[in-house]
């Protein structure tokens, strides 16, 4: 053999290896996506799953027979007809008023929202790496992929989840006349919507601590100055999930007790966005409450009014509605 031809025979003896080389190493590197995609599917199909079950139980909460039919269809449907389940039950989710269930539900169902949305972008991710390295000449003509399927996107609508509530601490007075009457103010949205019943209060300012808040509150919003420490409380933390103005929040509300022997109250403090959203004030006894269809938060105002008891406080924070 020639010197020519022994140097044609390592150099094909070299190529091989290089290409044999190269075969194992995208043969491990595949088979790694493999495993990948398939955890990123199984993590997918739980976050899924458990979206249905929180959607199960807030349809069974507020009697949405649509939503829960949704929830069962998206569980028991085959990878065939799952994104479309799947899709079904995203819209129907969106078309709830959040603000009318339990905060801790109203979480959850967020919660369960990101977590769909994350896990499916995980997935994607991993598929479309997958399918990347599988598209390979080497991969191709040494079918380095056995008989192991394509992966597949799984295309679903992201929910329309405006991120992370934004928590909004706040802090209410709940304030009484002589005749234990309690000042609320009725409240819409700007721009229509049902009104509403609330206690004077709002948001806390950056560093202010809940009395202060309550205290200023109160005086911006009634003309009734007051110092934190007159307040008692307090006594009841509200948190509820809410919408406005295309944004989710969390709001965290205390509320503290005063009374007042002045019937008519200032609202020359109120901002901008008060004076736009309230439309009247009123004194209310707890009977009225009791008795009428009006919407009021807390929801249980009433019954809360009548274990008042003179203000003899325990030092106790009920959580309230």
């Amino acid at each position: 053999m020639s010197t020519l031809e022994l140097l044609g025979v390592i150099a094909l003896v070299v190529v091989v290896l290089l290409v044999i080389a190269s075969c194992v190493v995208r043969a491990i590197r595949l088979d790694r996506l493999h495993i990948r995609t398939d955890a990123a599917y199984a993590a997918l199909l739980a976050a899924l799953e458990r979206r249905a079950v929180v959607a199960r139980a807030v349809a069974t909460l507020v009697g949405d027979e649509r939503l829960r039919r949704a929830a069962a269809s998206a569980e028991m449907a085959t990878t065939a007809h799952r994104e479309t389940a799947e899709n079904e039950l995203g819209h129907l989710i969106g078309e709830l008023d959040r603000s009318a269930l339990p905060a801790e539900l109203a979480l959850e169902l967020i919660d369960a929202e990101q977590r769909v949305m994350l896990a499916r972008r995980v997935h994607n991710d991993a598929v479309r790496d997958t399918l990347g390295l599988r598209s390979r000449r080497l991969v191709r003509w040494f079918r380095l992929a056995g008989v192991t399927p394509l992966p597949a996107y799984f295309e679903i609508a992201d929910p329309h989840v405006d991120g992370t509530p934004r928590v909004r601490p706040a802090s209410r007075v709940v304030l009484l006349d002589p005749a234990d009457r309690v000042l609320l103010f009725e409240c819409a949205e700007p721009g229509g919507g049902q009104s509403f019943w609330i206690t004077p209060g709002g948001g806390r300012a950056p560093g202010e601590d809940d009395r202060t808040a309550a205290s200023r509150e109160l005086a911006e919003e009634t003309g009734l100055r007051l110092t934190p420490d007159e307040l008692v409380g307090p006594v009841w933390r509200r948190e509820v999930v809410f919408s406005s103005q295309g944004r989710t929040h969390l709001a965290d509300e205390h509320f503290f007790l005063a009374r007042t022997d002045r019937p008519e109250i200032d609202t020359a403090g109120f901002e901008a966005t008060e004076r736009a959203s309230v439309l009247r004030y009123r004194w209310w006894t707890a009977d009225e409450l009791s008795q009428t269809p009006i919407t009021v938060y807390p929801a249980q105002l009433a019954e809360l009014l009548g274990r008042l008891d003179g203000f003899g406080w325990d030092g106790s924070t009920l959580r309230v509605r």
